[in-house]
């Protein structure tokens, strides 16, 4: 292995380094963690290293600022999803500048690369009790995707996002199309299994032109060739 993958904030809303700008009772690390990110991303580091950080999933910051940043439901309340949980909503600015803002920091950190996750709006839930506000759902997650890139261009990172297996072969609609996501980062991260990777690999190259295409799998095989990331 070449490369290592650090989980900067997740789908609770944690954020696991130490933010400047994340929403009060967020940051969770322990006593080493500066530390170990600075051995991480360090100029001794023979590491590739990742920050991924899920991104619209997060009831932290929804709750922290409902008006300007929580996605609502259509009677003017925070959204609860099928899992009870909630989210930022794409449409509003702050929520997007909030995002963009943590994904500076654990730029500044020295990561080679941004993996962004949870790029959209709940799947599971009363989805007709969201109120989507104004604007197209695809166009505001696209905006969001072009206002991290200017964001990130300080920092000569790669910027990658995570999409569902079903978006790359163009089987579900929900969102941004693979032709509209693709050329807007340098790779897609898809969870599949080794033997779909030459297809959902050549979708990508097609949409994307010199967007790269990276697996996550549940475990390592000596048939997969190219970048993997395997999930422990």
């Amino acid at each position: 292995y070449n490369a290592a993958v650090f989980t900067a904030k997740d789908d609770r809303g944690k954020v696991y380094f130490d933010s400047d700008t994340a929403v009060p009772g967020s940051v969770s690390t322990a006593a080493d963690t500066h530390d170990a990110l600075a051995q991480m991303t360090g100029e001794a580091s023979t590491f590739y290293t990742v920050a991924r950080m899920s991104c619209f999933h997060d009831p932290e910051a929804a709750n922290s600022d409902v008006e300007a940043m929580g996605l609502k439901n259509t009677g003017g309340y925070i959204f609860y999803d099928g899992n009870n949980s909630q989210w930022l909503d794409p449409g509003k600015p702050a929520a997007r500048q909030y995002l963009c803002e943590i994904a500076k920091e654990a730029a500044a950190l020295g990561f080679d690369e941004i993996l962004l996750a949870d790029v959209g709006y709940p799947t599971e839930g009363q989805l007709d009790k969201i109120d989507y506000g104004e604007g197209e759902q695809a166009q505001n997650l696209l905006t969001f995707l072009e206002e991290m890139r200017t964001a990130l261009e300080p920092y000569s990172v790669a910027l990658s996002v995570e999409i569902p297996e079903a978006v790359v072969t163009g089987d579900q609609n929900i969102g941004p199309t693979l032709a509209e996501l693709a050329p807007r980062v340098d790779r897609v991260y898809t969870e599949t299994t080794p033997e779909k990777i030459k297809g959902l690999s050549e979708a990508v190259t097609a949409a994307g032109g010199t967007t790269d295409f990276v697996a996550e799998l549940e475990a390592y095989s000596p048939e997969v060739s190219g970048s993997c990331l395997v999930h422990w």
